[in-house]
């Protein structure tokens, strides 16, 4: 139990202690002013081995330059997810012809078909006036 009170309290401090994830440095060298920011990137490496000595993985941290997030340039272009342009939207809908071409199938399916035939006609007649309709109808 005491072990979990101090890793408890030491939890705090030790994730105070390390480098922050986005560093930033201002240089103004001369009359300009820069600055760069930087990510820490982990890194793993596999070193394969062999019988007498087995593989191992490396692994390490690298400091990578990175854009920086200015407030500025964000206020100058305002990114927006809506465009202002009308997008083109198929509201062409198809329903009428496709329920009336599937009953027109059925029916020329249920006629032109005999006996036990009539099983497998009037579905395959529905089905492909349906799609007929819906191409007529302009969908």
């Amino acid at each position: 139990m005491k072990r979990l009170i101090s890793a408890l309290l030491a939890l705090p401090l030790s994730c105070s202690i390390g480098e922050p994830l986005f560093a930033e440095t201002t240089y103004q060298p001369g009359y300009s002013t820069s600055t760069q920011c930087f990510r820490d990137e982990y890194r793993e490496e596999y070193v394969p081995g062999t019988k007498e000595k087995p593989g191992h993985v490396r692994n390490w941290t690298e400091k990578v330059e990175i854009p920086c997030r200015s407030n500025s340039s964000a206020r100058k272009h305002p990114a927006s997810k809506h465009s202002s342009k009308a997008q083109n939207v198929d509201d062409n809908s198809c329903i009428e012809g496709s329920i009336l071409g599937g009953l027109l199938g059925s029916a020329a399916g249920a006629a032109l078909s005999r006996g036990d035939g009539r099983w497998i006609g009037v579905p395959v007649g529905g089905a492909a006036g349906a799609m007929l309709g819906c191409q007529v109808d302009g969908g």
